[in-house]
């Protein structure tokens, strides 16, 4: 039971890297849009005779780092590349230890606590009558 804890945990730790990761790609996103959205308000300036204040944007704000030599495309990369990869990796490795099951931790609740037979506690979507085993659930030893 505490190689199922402690992979459960790690597997909770990935999820949250997961949204973390969402998290960094709608920052991505939202910088770009942002940055097209700035490109028409330059030129709604310029249209408006507002030419000195829309090349001071053009020059130092339009397409600008937002870390030091960084887009947010490679802010993503980066980070994926020095830290999402490199813990996903370890999670892989550590499911070993519980017959590669992704949740193994859910699996083992599932298993205690549906109850066999009533309706809406299917073991699984094979299970129909919520009697047989396919609750995912892993065997561990240690």
């Amino acid at each position: 039971m505490a190689t199922l804890e402690a992979v459960g945990k790690l597997t909770e730790a990935m999820e949250t890297i997961e949204e973390a990761r969402g998290h960094l790609y709608a920052f991505h996103r939202l910088t770009g849009s942002a940055d097209f959205a700035l490109e028409d308000a330059i030129e709604q300036l310029r249209d408006a005779g507002h030419d000195e204040l829309a090349d001071r944007l053009a020059r130092e704000l339009l397409g600008r780092n937002v870390l030091y030599g960084r887009w947010t495309y490679q802010v993503v990369e980066e980070y994926e590349d020095t830290y999402y990869e490199v813990f996903r990796a370890f999670e892989r490795e550590a499911r070993q230890l519980t017959g590669d099951s992704r949740h193994p931790w859910e699996a083992e609740l599932k298993r205690r606590r549906r109850t066999p037979g009533l309706p809406g506690h299917e073991a699984s979507p094979e299970d129909p009558a919520g009697l047989g085993p396919g609750d995912g659930s892993v065997s561990v030893t240690a």
